[in-house]
């Protein structure tokens, strides 16, 4: 058995969990240590025992993973664990961290600057476009989405990503070789080979309803925010919501019709402080994204929108770093105002800020 089939294995112990499996590796050094470890070293490790040892023994040599083995290669699925470089780091800093993903597509360092978007899988009319707009708008500026190809809103979110060759990132209750649902055969292809579908789920798990709020830790996990579009009361896009405030993340959510069933989760989640999104400039205020624009004619015309102000700040920074007391001193303006300038110029894409109140076009 090969090192991946190993941690395949372990990973599929009942009872274990990803939190126990990462523990057990971290103390003997790898899942091959682990396996082969006996019942006497087992038992006496912390939060293990002597019943927890004996499952580990007993269920070790009941699984085969050549069928998990031949299906990563027929369906070309990497396993990153933990240990591995590629594994995100935005997730190696939540509570209970994925033990290892299944990754079919790519996951790229970039993927750092990510949002989910999330909602019900019923969505309204008014849901479906408000998310695939937003999610093409903050896609089309560098930024990943991130969400759980159902359908409704997740699929909306998808699909805007796509729409403006941006990466999405899809996170499934199942294992990576089922798509599910299954109309959405051609979203995933596309997903694939613009971003990845993971999952902690080994190949051919079902999405059942107990997988869902797991991976919502994921979703959340992987992400700076976590937009909520469109749930009622009883969603799992709340459940999202709250591993996202648990694990330090942004919670933004989108006000609907106060007499829609649909839109009482989000309106809920205003009243309890999420910020209110109705523009893209809400969540890059929020979250300090820098928007990445390649167009040049873009940026001119862009640059033409700017008050005489913001355009004579703007000029003084050049390709190499200006510390705002310099901005202050050259424009002639205040630094209150030379602060709330930098900020609007911030959010509209025309410069990057580094640590210190140092500025550089972007």
């Amino acid at each position: 058995m090969n090192s991946c089939g190993e941690w395949i294995l372990l990973s599929k112990i009942p009872y274990l969990g990803p939190k126990r499996c990462r523990e057990l590796v971290e103390y003997f050094g790898s899942p091959r240590e682990v396996l082969s470890a006996p019942f006497d070293k087992l038992s006496k490790i912390p939060g293990i025992g002597k019943e927890i040892a004996k499952l580990i023994i007993s269920e070790a040599r009941k699984i085969n993973v050549e069928e998990d083995l031949n299906l990563l290669r027929k369906f070309d699925v990497q396993v990153i664990t933990f240990q591995d470089k590629q594994y995100p780091s935005n997730l190696q800093n939540i509570f209970d961290p994925p033990f290892l993903l299944y990754v079919r597509g790519e996951l790229r360092e970039e993927d750092k600057d990510a949002l989910a978007i999330v909602g019900t899988r019923r969505a309204t009319i008014y849901g479906k476009l408000t998310a695939q707009r937003l999610a093409r708008e903050v896609a089309k500026e560098g930024i990943t989405i991130v969400s759980g190809m159902a359908r409704g809103i997740d699929t909306a979110a998808h699909w805007g990503a796509l729409e403006a060759e941006g990466r999405t990132i899809a996170v499934m209750g199942c294992g990576v070789d089922r798509v599910y649902p299954p109309e959405n055969k051609e979203l995933m292809n596309k997903i694939i080979e613009r971003g990845a579908v993971i999952s902690e789920f080994p190949l051919r798990s079902l999405p059942e309803a107990s997988h869902f709020p797991q991976r919502n830790r994921i979703i959340s996990g992987l992400s700076r925010g976590v937009l909520v579009v469109e749930a009622p009361l009883k969603s799992g896009a709340l459940i999202t919501a709250e591993f996202a405030l648990e694990q330090g993340r942004e919670v933004f959510a989108v006000p609907g019709n106060i007499n829609s069933p649909k839109s009482q989760g989000t309106n809920r989640l205003i009243r309890e402080g999420a910020k209110l999104v109705e523009k893209t400039e809400d969540i890059f205020e929020e979250l300090n994204f820098s928007p990445i624009l390649s167009n040049i004619e873009v940026i001119k015309n862009k640059e033409s929108l700017l008050s005489p102000e913001e355009k004579r700040v703007l000029a003084l920074i050049k390709e190499k770093p200006l510390h705002i007391d310099s901005l202050v001193e050259k424009s002639g303006f205040p630094a209150s105002k030379v602060a709330a300038i930098l900020m609007k110029l911030q959010i509209k894409g025309f410069i990057r800020e580094f640590p210190g109140k140092v500025f550089v076009r972007s």
